[in-house]
């Protein structure tokens, strides 16, 4: 048995196979089908604009020759791309068979439809003479530019950045319950100034707000202007109406889209690169944590609650492995690869037109994909995962040589203010806790041994490595 013979198709890549349930909501958006009705809704929205005008020119037909269509036809019209299902798949794809031009067949299977509209809407209606006022003045690149735009905003806006933000939502929900717990920081893996772990989850969800605003700010650009950008064959065709103000029209009311006004063919994507660069940051921050959490889990900071019948290793029955941090930073590290592969592609194109984008922008999905299978598993991880008190507390109870800093910034502040003994601060406490198991006693003692004043003694003697967090519980209300 061959398996390109099983039907169901297989899945090739795993996004629509071993993770199609992590990943369907994208198939609403930017697969091939929804591509294609997208593409639908662009030429009826444009059909409707030219024959029943808008504001701008009193809401008389753009074309000449055209009556405005009654609402029964627009409805008719808009009920297309809505119904694509699985025989209009089916059908489309029989139709790029034959013209293997997919917008063409666009066009011919809206043709097909306009050619029966009076079995539904009777036998006054013009729909079946308007087949020619179908793509109109347009080239394919005018649907193709507007329909991936609302595809990738849709996918965005819908899908990705509410997973997103669940993760940033859970990391300042943690941030906020653990803000006062005290952590042993490690800084170039030697210990260091303590923190505390909402702290640190709050700087995660920190960069990562701001990365998702810069994703809710984004422009999505479109342009509906002809072969070249010039809107030479449409002042061919009707040198009387306002182009300019209809295409600004079109793609900023009817598509929801940014209008770019200067394009070669192609829209330039320059907002497509900006996009995808944000979101491949917003990757690299979530590999970053998905990575810490991976080592906090190893140091034994992060304790994770095993899945009841699930199996940690096919040898050892105690380990719990944390997979679902390694997965996540494995499809990091696939959607920045063609996140950024688009990012630096996309933005050229040889002279006025080279269709090397067209192949390429099929793999947004895929970039987004891996991304979203990434933010699924890490929320799933972060979700798993509890503080380990005992592990917490053995670590900064191991290690009170990280009070050297404060001391001899103490003795820093006292040397200005005049104090005998207070000179080379940092030179006498290194000999004192460099390379040394250092107690609660040995601290204590050092402070005596020195002229502080009594306030100072008292706040250096007080402190220890749970309560050095200095004012990391309130620093995490700014992670909102």
């Amino acid at each position: 048995m061959k398996l390109t013979e099983i039907s169901p198709a297989i899945a090739l890549t795993s996004l629509d196979g071993r993770y199609h349930r992590q990943t369907a909501a994208l198939v609403e958006h930017m697969s091939e089908p929804a591509l294609n009705r997208e593409r639908m809704r662009v030429e009826v929205e444009w059909m409707i604009l030219l024959a029943n005008g808008f504001d701008g020119n009193g809401n008389r037909p753009i074309v000449e020759g055209v009556e405005p269509l009654t609402e029964a036809e627009q409805a008719y019209l808009r009920a297309i791309p809505e119904d694509f299902g699985a025989e209009g798949i089916a059908e489309h794809a029989d139709i790029e068979s034959v013209t293997h031009h997919d917008v063409k067949a666009v066009e011919y299977y809206i043709d097909r439809r306009l050619e029966t509209a009076a079995d539904a809407l009777g036998e006054g209606t013009q729909l079946p003479r308007l087949k020619t006022l179908v793509h109109f003045a347009c080239t394919s690149e005018d649907i193709n530019n507007l329909s991936i735009a609302r595809c990738v905003k849709n996918a965005v806006e819908q899908v990705w950045l509410p997973a997103a933000q669940a993760v940033v939502d859970h990391l300042a929900a943690k941030a906020d319950e653990y803000r006062d717990k005290a952590l042993l920081s490690l800084t170039h893996g030697q210990p260091a100034t303590p923190t505390t772990l909402g702290k640190e989850l709050a700087v995660y969800a920190y960069r990562l707000g701001r990365q998702l605003k810069h994703v809710r700010a984004q422009e999505y650009l479109g342009k509906i202007n002809g072969a070249t950008g010039t809107f030479g064959a449409h002042l061919a065709a009707c040198p009387d109406v306002d182009w300019m103000a209809v295409s600004r029209e079109f793609v900023t009311g009817r598509m929801g889209l940014t209008w770019n006004p200067l394009t070669t063919q192609i829209e330039s994507h320059d907002w497509q690169a900006e996009l995808y660069g944000t979101i491949s940051h917003t990757n690299r921050i979530l590999h970053n944590l998905a990575v810490d959490v991976w080592m906090y889990i190893s140091r034994g900071v992060f304790a994770q609650e095993p899945v009841k019948g699930a199996t940690g290793s096919s040898t050892m029955p105690h380990k719990v492995n944390p997979i679902r941090f390694e997965n996540a930073e494995a499809n990091l590290e696939l959607s920045c690869s063609l996140l950024d592969t688009l990012s630096a592609t996309l933005v050229e194109s040889r002279w006025q037109r080279d269709l090397t984008d067209s192949t390429t922008q099929r793999n947004i999905g895929s970039a987004l994909g891996y991304s979203l299978l990434a933010l699924d598993n890490l929320l799933g991880g972060l979700k798993s995962i509890h503080p380990n008190d005992i592990v917490i507390k053995r670590e900064l109870d191991s290690n009170w040589e990280v009070l050297g800093e404060p001391i001899q910034t103490a003795m820093r502040a006292c040397e200005l203010r005049g104090l005998p003994g207070m000179d080379n601060p940092y030179e006498k406490v290194k000999e004192l806790m460099r390379g040394h198991e250092i107690s609660r006693d040995d601290v204590e003692r050092f402070i005596d041994g020195l002229a502080f004043d009594e306030a100072t003694t008292a706040r250096l003697k007080a402190l220890t490595p749970a309560t050095y967090t200095g004012v990391a519980s309130r620093l995490v209300d700014f992670d909102r």
